[in-house]
């Protein structure tokens, strides 16, 4: 199935769908997933697992509504599957105050584990923004991502862009935390 043919986006909203998601192996299978439909073998190369650990995500990922068989073929006698992401965009519940965000814990994972020698951007800017100004630069960020996400050609290596615009806790009030 073509990704112009997914739903644009899925909520996720179960406890299910949220065990799922939260699991850094999950993750990964859903960016293998992201721009093309893949096998539980070339899921398994990928991301650099054993096809039968392979197939225990994916199935997991099938039953939670995340990912789904787009197309079958027969080879050898045996029907391979090939799966896709249920729809173009997966929105995570926001966790809540000193809730877990298990897309930036995965998206830290990802980085640590990316190559050293490898180009990166990784930069922190400390803001002082007006309630519209913040909003502003939210909806900017996002339609970069878009618009970029539009550009994506799935010959190409994986690139990850993640971004977190937010109001740091008071001082006095992460400082207590932190003991």
């Amino acid at each position: 199935m073509p990704a112009d043919e997914l739903p644009e986006t899925l909520h996720v909203t179960t406890d299910e769908q949220l065990r799922a998601v939260s699991n850094l192996t999950r993750h990964r299978i859903m960016a293998v997933l992201r721009f093309e439909p893949a096998t539980i073998t070339q899921i398994a190369e990928r991301v650099g697992l054993a096809k039968g650990s392979s197939s225990y995500h994916v199935r997991l990922l099938e039953r939670a509504g995340l990912v789904k068989v787009v197309r079958t073929r027969k080879v050898r006698g045996v029907h391979e599957r090939y799966y896709a992401m249920a729809a173009r965009t997966i929105v995570l519940p926001d966790p809540g105050r000193g809730g877990p965000d298990a897309l930036m814990r995965h998206a830290l994972a990802d980085l640590e584990a990316s190559p050293v020698d490898g180009e990166r951007h990784i930069g922190m800017a400390h803001l002082r923004l007006s309630d519209e100004q913040f909003t502003e630069l939210g909806e900017r960020l996002q339609a970069l991502a878009e618009e970029y996400r539009e550009l994506s050609d799935p010959s190409r290596g994986d690139a990850s862009f993640v971004f977190a615009l937010f109001h740091p806790a008071p001082r006095e009030q992460a400082e207590g935390s932190a003991k």
